[in-house]
């Protein structure tokens, strides 16, 4: 699993020199940005919790959850109970799944993700149950590191995109706008969530 800062982070620095949206936004934030935990389990784990609840609210929740076991490995979640899991402010649903997760975590984390597609990284993914498109482009952005990476459904990148374009209306139109940031659509997508939040987004 990568960890660190991806190798081709400076590639893509230079890449958008040219692109004035995106340089305004490397000005105003700076080079240094995304880098891998090296861990999938803690990112998908951490994905799941955040699904369609604030940045803020999952911050929270996440810290009492990481705090109950310790350290965010399989064979800690199984050590735990759906009802105790839940106790952190995760639903029922949710802590079914992250149980459901930690009980696969061979099938899980022996895929070969290095050699695989980005399609069959996806395709492998959402068989698993809570992990559905958008959990499993966090885990393509945050635990292998993939370059073009853009989660469509993302209501924080649609609305950076609004942010920095007044004309665009919905999910379709920011997606069309962010093809132009290809083949470095994972750095565009770091640095639209920071135009929301000064604090970076972490999975």
């Amino acid at each position: 699993m990568n960890k660190g800062v991806p190798l081709w982070w400076d590639d893509a620095l230079e890449h958008f020199a040219s692109d004035p949206v995106m340089s305004a936004c490397i000005d105003e934030f700076g080079s240094v940005g995304l880098q891998g935990r090296g861990d999938l389990f803690y990112t998908i784990v951490r994905s799941i919790i955040g699904q369609q609840i604030s940045v803020v609210a999952a911050e929270s929740i996440w810290n009492r959850f990481e705090s109950m076991l310790g350290q965010v490995t399989p064979q800690r979640v199984e050590a735990f109970t759906k009802e105790e899991i839940a106790s952190c402010g995760i639903t029922r649903p949710k802590s079914g799944y992250i149980l459901g997760l930690a009980e696969n975590a061979d099938l899980l984390l022996t895929f070969p993700y290095d050699t695989a597609t980005e399609t069959e990284i996806r395709n492998h993914l959402i068989q698993f149950k809570g992990v559905g498109p958008w959990t499993a482009e966090m885990v393509m952005i945050f635990a292998l590191l993939l370059p073009d990476i853009y989660s469509p459904k993302d209501i924080g990148l649609v609305n950076g995109i609004k942010r920095l374009f007044p004309e665009v209306q919905t999910m379709d139109e920011a997606e069309e706008v962010a093809k132009r940031w290809a083949p470095y659509r994972t750095m565009a997508s770091w640095y639209l969530w920071r135009t929301l939040d000064p604090i970076p987004v972490e999975y």
